[in-house]
């Protein structure tokens, strides 16, 4: 995978060039962008897999690089190194694939490059629906929540269940768990087609139930494929309408 750095600092490139080059399987290209123009020059060159794009630059800075890149049939993957968290929002408007803050960390980037790697062309165009799903009716391809690492994005598909807990929301997938300063409601108004509520603060993928079953103490617990170590209560009144909904899965 060959690997574009786009930098207005000379030290900030230099420190991403080898923490990429330490990476197996990844390729920086010698030569690298101080502004969003030679980034868009050197894309059109090169054709990159990925662009580690930072944000504030001279000129054309790495929000209207962006802009730009996904304008092109073969876009590469942008991942964004910045210092500023503010950002967030406007980059996944532009489809970026991560969004690293600076002083980048090398198993962070390890992982932001390896999900640019994973993400097909069609994920990539939908993600730049993600912040205006609420203008578009359209639901998310992806849910971003802030992290240690920066901002983090995670497959809607890959989403085990939704729970609310007092302030947040945390968000249960494949990997382990973020999150989210969004309302539960929010999120079931969004995503209701693949999402079922089973208690007042629990929202759980269709996809992924298995089985219902009630314990000695009437409790009804559900079982989830996948998570064979978990079980999530289930209200009673949500037991009906669950039940009817797992008869025709």
């Amino acid at each position: 995978m060959k690997v574009l750095i786009a930098d207005d600092e000379p030290l900030a490139r230099e420190r991403l060039a080898r923490l990429v080059s330490a990476l197996p399987g990844y390729t920086v290209l010698p030569d690298m962008a101080a502004n969003g123009h030679e980034a868009l020059e050197l894309v059109e060159k090169s054709h990159p897999d990925i662009v580690l794009l930072d944000i504030r630059m001279p000129g054309m800075d790495g929000l209207q690089a962006a802009a730009r890149l996904c304008e092109l049939n073969d876009s590469p993957a942008v991942v964004f190194c910045t210092a500023h968290g503010e950002y967030a929002l406007e980059a996944f408007a532009v489809s970026a694939v991560g969004y690293l803050l600076k002083p980048v960390r090398s198993e962070d980037l390890a992982e932001a490059l390896d999900k640019a790697q994973k993400l097909n062309r069609l994920q990539l165009a939908s993600l730049g629906k993600a912040d205006i799903a609420s203008e578009t009716q359209q639901a998310r391809s992806h849910i971003s929540a802030r992290t240690r690492k920066g901002v983090e994005l995670v497959p809607i598909e890959d989403v085990f269940y939704f729970v609310a807990d007092h302030k947040y929301v945390t968000l249960r997938h494949g990997e382990g768990e973020v999150l989210l300063d969004e309302p539960l409601k929010a999120l079931e108004d969004e995503f209701g087609e693949h999402f079922v509520r089973i208690h007042r603060n629990a929202l759980v993928a269709r996809s992924r139930i298995e089985r219902l079953q009630r314990s000695t103490m009437g409790h009804f617990h559900l079982h989830l494929k996948g998570l064979p170590d978990e079980t999530l209560t289930v209200s009673r009144r949500h037991v009906p309408g669950l039940r009817k909904l797992m008869e025709g899965l």
